[in-house]
């Protein structure tokens, strides 16, 4: 019997298995931690929640900083939590890379978020060589509906 092969030429034998975690959760804190203290310090409120070869999810405790009036949780705040979970789940993808930078990021706002805890949930779409492409949704606390949902570009340094 013979093989069918894909557009590639790569048969359902030499079907990859799944990618492992290049940095765990705890690897990750400590990075960010080491390498972008003020993401802790200054702008603070997160908690990486999750994080594996494919996905991370954070949660920023929102303050009064990330409000605006109205009482909801700003626009800048909300792609501040995307970008950094984006950069988590790329991290745990590919490893302690501190110049990963942002290339490209389209955020829609979607409904008004709740001033609580916002929650972003990640997903790798495309792994490249040199692109990482990744999908990110956030909620506030208690709500299954999406307040904004934005996809994000990452360049990986060549060595």
């Amino acid at each position: 019997m013979s093989e069918v092969k894909g557009a590639r030429g790569h048969g359902a034998a030499a079907a990859r298995a799944p990618r492992a975690a290049a940095m765990s959760v705890e690897e990750i804190k400590s990075f960010l931690l080491a390498e972008f203290p003020h993401l802790v310090d200054e702008i603070g409120g997160l908690a990486v929640e999750d994080a594996s070869a494919d996905h991370a999810t954070v949660r920023l405790t929102v303050g009064n900083r990330h409000l605006r009036p109205g009482g909801t949780v700003s626009g800048p705040a909300q792609f501040y939590l995307a970008d950094v979970c984006a950069f988590i789940a790329v991290l745990a993808a590919v490893g302690p890379v501190a110049l990963v930078v942002t290339t490209s990021a389209t955020i829609n706002f979607l409904k008004r978020p709740a001033p609580t805890d916002l929650i972003a949930t990640s997903r790798i779409l495309k792994r490249g060589k040199r692109l990482v492409v990744v999908d990110c949704t956030m909620h506030s606390e208690g709500e299954d509906e999406p307040a904004a949902h934005a996809v994000l570009t990452y360049a990986i340094p060549q060595k």
